[in-house]
Formats: C-alpha cells, sequence, structure tokens
C-alpha cells in the first residue's frame, strides 16, 4: 500500500516536472523542490519497504515452535543488518549446545561459539576484534558481536554477528537492531524447545525410554519414502526376548518390567547412532537402519544378541533372542517392509529360536 502510494506521487513529479521542463527557465526554483520532494519520496518509500521486512522477519521468528525454524528465520533476520557476513546462534542444552550458523563452515562454527561464552542478561554486547599474521587470508573473520540470549527465566544462549570487512564495527544503530532481533528469538528458543521436549515425551516408551510404536511406524514410512526416493538402503530388524512369557511367569510382571528396561539399555549400547530403536509392543523390538543392507542388520543382531546373552539380564538370568531381518525391495512400502520382518521373526521362533531369519522378497 505504502509503496504504490510512493510510486504513484513519484509518477506524479515527473509528469510536473517534464510540463515545467517546456515551460522554460522560470520555474527552476520550483523544478529543484519538486526534484527534492521526488528524491524524499523515493527515500520515504525504501525506507517503509525495509521497515516493513523488518517487521515481517521478526513476525516469522516468533510465527513457528519448530526450533530449527526458529533459528534459521533468526539468521534470516539478523544477515539483513548492515555489515554482518556471518552470524551463528549458539543455544544452550543439558548434554550439549544447539549452534546454528550462516556464512560459516561447521569447523568455523563450532570454533567461534567455543570462543564466546553464554552471555549474561545485564550485559548488552562483547565487542570482538580477530588480529592475524601475515598472509592472513582475505576472507578472514575481522570482527564481531556476541550478544546475550535471554528470556525471562534467565540465559538462553548468545547470539553472534561477524564481519569480514577490514575495519568494520558496528555501531549503535547496528546494536540496536540486533537486540531487537535477541529480544525476539530468546523467547521463541525457549517456546521450541519445551515444545521439542514435550514431543519428545510424547514418542517415548516410559518403560524403556525407547522410541514407542506410533513413532517407530512414522519414521519406517518416512525412511522408507526416502531410500526409495534417493535410491537408498533400508534395513529393518524385528526381535523379542525368547520365552519372556514363562519368565514373566516365573519372576512377575514387575520384575519383568525391569528386564525390558535394562534389554532396552543394552540395546543403546550398540546401536548405531543414525539407527533408530523402538519398543513395538510387549517384549517385541525393532530397530530402523538407514543406509543398511541385511547384512548390515544381521551383523548388528549378533552385537545385540552377544550384549543380551553373556550376563544375566536382571532376575530372568540370561536370555537369547530371535529376529527377523528385511531390506527395503523396490516393492515395499513401509507396511510391507515390517510385515516382511514381523514374518521372518515367526519362522525363526520356529526354527528353533535363538537367531535370526532374513526375510524372502
Amino acid at each position: 500500500m505504502i509503496a504504490a502510494l510512493g510510486a504513484g506521487l513519484i509518477l506524479l513529479v515527473g509528469v510536473l516536472l517534464g510540463l515545467l521542463r517546456r515551460s522554460g527557465g522560470r520555474v527552476a526554483e520550483v523544478e529543484r523542490r519538486l526534484d527534492a520532494l521526488a528524491a524524499d519520496l523515493g527515500g520515504a518509500v525504501e525506507r517503509a519497504e525495509e521497515e516493513g521486512r523488518r517487521s515481517r522477519l521478526l513476525g516469522d521468528i516468533t510465527g513457528t515452535i519448530d526450533l530449527d525454524e526458529v533459528l534459521s528465520r533468526a539468521l534470516e533476520a539478523i544477515t539483513t543488518v548492515p555489515g554482518v557476513d556471518a552470524a551463528l546462534i549458539r543455544v544452550e542444552g543439558e548434554n550439549a549446545p544447539i549452534i546454528a550458523a550462516h556464512g560459516l563452515a561447521d569447523e568455523e562454527a563450532a570454533r567461534q561459539s567455543a570462543a564466546v561464552p553464554p552471555g549474561h542478561r545485564d550485559l548488552r554486547a562483547v565487542e570482538l576484534t580477530y588480529r592475524y599474521a601475515e598472509g592472513a587470508r582475505d576472507d578472514a573473520l575481522r570482527g564481531g558481536l556476541a550478544l546475550p540470549l535471554a528470556d525471562e527465566s534467565g540465559p538462553v544462549g548468545t547470539l553472534l554477528v561477524l564481519t569480514r570487512t577490514p575495519g568494520q564495527r558496528f555501531e549503535d544503530d547496528e546494536l540496536l537492531r540486533l537486540e531487537e532481533i535477541a529480544n525476539r528469538t530468546a523467547p521463541a528458543i525457549e517456546n521450541a524447545r519445551r515444545f521439542r521436549e514435550a514431543r519428545q515425551l510424547a514418542d517415548l516408551d516410559a518403560l524403556t525410554e525407547l522410541h514407542n510404536r506410533r513413532y517407530f511406524h512414522e519414521t519406517l514410512a518416512r525412511e522408507t519414502v526416502r531410500a526409495r526416493r534417493y535410491a537408498r538402503k533400508l534395513a529393518l530388524i524385528v526381535f523379542d526376548l525368547d520365552d519372556f512369557k514363562e519368565v514373566n511367569d516365573r519372576i512377575g510382571h514387575l520384575a519383568g518390567d525391569a528386564v525390558l528396561a535394562e534389554a532396552a539399555a543394552r540395546m543403546r549400547e550398540v546401536v548405531r547412532t543414525a539407527d533408530v530403536p523402538c519398543r513395538v509392543g510387549g517384549d517385541e523390538f525393532a530397530v530402523i537402519m538407514p543406509e543398511s543392507s541385511l547384512e548390515d542388520a544381521e551383523q548388528l543382531f549378533q552385537r545385540i544378541q552377544t550384549v543380551m546373552s553373556t550376563r544375566a539380564l536382571g532376575q530372568a538370568g540370561r536370555l537369547h533372542l530371535s529376529a527377523g531381518l528385511a531390506e527395503l525391495t523396490p516393492e515395499d512400502d513401509s507396511v510391507s517392509l515390517f510385515e516382511r520382518g514381523d514374518r521372518a521373526l515367526y519362522t525363526a521362533k520356529q526354527a528353533g529360536k535363538g537367531r535370526s531369519m532374513a526375510a524372502s522378497a
């Protein structure tokens, strides 16, 4: 609306200028003033458009509860500040910080993040200056500002902006804009983090702390689509504890639950970071294995079998596993892949237990 109005006024001024020029030099002063008015109008339109863009970017930061999206939108807003060549946001976590960056390689982002301690609420900014030996690269970092991210509950993390231009400094105008972004970003991060924690709790089985059945089927469907789209491998292990019903009858369900929890803890010791271990019901478990083949699944099953059977599982003593192994085929969807693995588990049970069987195609 403002841009359209400004453009119309500029066009009107242009028409008037054309008429005045044709009327001769008597109106030179009026012409000069109209030129200045046109320039002022053009500047006002640009400022209005820039302000509208800033308001949109700030609104976008608080318009999502996905943590990755919050960080991405905050970085987008930060990089519109004059002089910013790179930026990162460090969010403190219980185990490790979450780092999101723009204009920095992963290694450089991790290094810069570690160099700046988390800010305190009463601190506006820390100014950074980088000095190098002779022969430094032209694109080396030259300076920056580190701002604390804090909400009503306290420190959340740090916002770091960097420049690669020698002699560049961030003045008060830039600092005020960055503080505005930080003030929007900190509570948005906390909201997104609480939502992520709640979602993770909803995805976990309370007894074993593995992913639950719902998460298993959602993830298997997603990984199946991804594997088929990019022509990647995908393997699945479906297994359970042999004769676990008799174990429950012998030691009771409470002790049996402790056995399941211990079995899950041992499984987490041997699965890879990329694998997704889940409890799909009772004493039945599954591991989704992206980028993996039947051979990879067999190797992982043997590691799980070993860690389960070499020492007693609580009051149950030593237990063995039976498993069905399946690898994604061109004809599979996530349902058929799981069904083939589950049928292979049943076949392993019939063949004598304590072993794995590969699913037929």
